[in-house]
Formats: structure tokens, C-alpha cells, sequence
């Protein structure tokens, strides 16, 4: 019988809890992309205002998604918000700017609206890369002790 190789074990693991800490933010991420941009588009504001709104949003999700866990564990506001901040705050702006440079980059994209096919594949596909851009940097920090490793000392 073949013994599994302690250090084979810790990859598997680091790459689990990567992609874990890295869905987390893509979920904080796409709630904060979405609501923003279906709310500029809705009200019809510039590209620059409807990145700011979404970009904002983002990064609010993606802190509440860490913060809620760890109020709800007894952690006071003042811990939970600099454990969010340290957790997050790297992986969301990887994400952020993978994501907004994709759809910028796409023609026509932050003109489309919202009943517009080429509106939602681009969010999406955008968010698509932005999670693989963002998994190596979440493993790294995970790796080293930082990032979402800090929220999983609460747990």
C-alpha cells in the first residue's frame, strides 16, 4: 500500500484553501460588479462613473462576506474589519482589475446594456479571469501566512 506524500498533502490543501479563499472574493466581486454595473447602466452614467460604482460595491461585498462570519463568532468590529482588510483587500484589487481591464478592453462592452448578450458575457468572462488571476496571488499569500490564512485562525 502507497503512503500519500506529506508534502503532495500540503499543496492539495494550500490549492483547496486557495480556490475556497479565491471563491469567496469572486462572490463578494461579481454581487459588487453586477449591482453596480446594472445600476449605472440603469441610470445611463459614463464608464469611469460606472467603474467607480462597481469597483466600490465590490470590495464592500467582499469585506461583508468576511466580516459577517467573523462578528457572528463573537470577533469585535474593530478585530473583524483589520482581519477583512488583510484577508481581502489584495485578492479583491487583483480581481477588480482584471476584471474591469477585461471588460474594458472588449468592444463596445461598457456600452451595451442590459438586455445585451455582450453585456453579461463580458461580466462574466471578465470575473472568469480575474478568479484565475486572482488564485495564484490568494495561494501565495495563504502560503506565506497572509491573506485569507489570517480569517481561518478565527475558525
Amino acid at each position: 500500500m502507497e503512503h500519500a506524500h506529506p508534502r503532495g498533502d500540503m499543496q492539495a490543501s494550500l490549492n483547496r484553501t486557495a480556490f475556497a479563499a479565491t471563491w469567496h472574493c469572486l462572490t463578494g466581486c461579481a454581487i459588487g460588479e453586477v449591482l453596480g454595473l446594472v445600476i449605472a447602466t440603469a441610470l445611463g452614467w459614463g464608464n469611469v462613473t460606472s467603474i467607480a460604482i462597481a469597483v466600490v460595491l465590490a470590495f464592500f461585498f467582499g469585506y461583508s462576506l468576511t466580516l459577517r462570519p467573523l462578528l457572528a463568532s463573537g470577533v469585535s468590529l474593530r478585530q473583524a474589519t483589520r482581519v477583512a482588510f488583510a484577508a481581502d483587500t489584495v485578492s479583491i484589487a487583483v480581481m477588480e482589475l482584471v476584471d474591469n481591464g477585461f471588460v474594458l478592453l472588449v468592444p463596445g462592452a461598457m456600452e451595451a446594456g442590459l438586455g445585451d448578450l455582450l453585456f453579461w458575457w463580458s461580466l462574466a468572462v471578465g470575473l472568469f479571469v480575474a478568479f484565475w488571476a486572482a488564485f495564484p496571488v490568494n495561494r501565495a499569500l495563504i502560503g506565506r501566512g497572509r491573506g485569507h490564512a489570517v480569517v481561518h485562525e478565527f475558525h
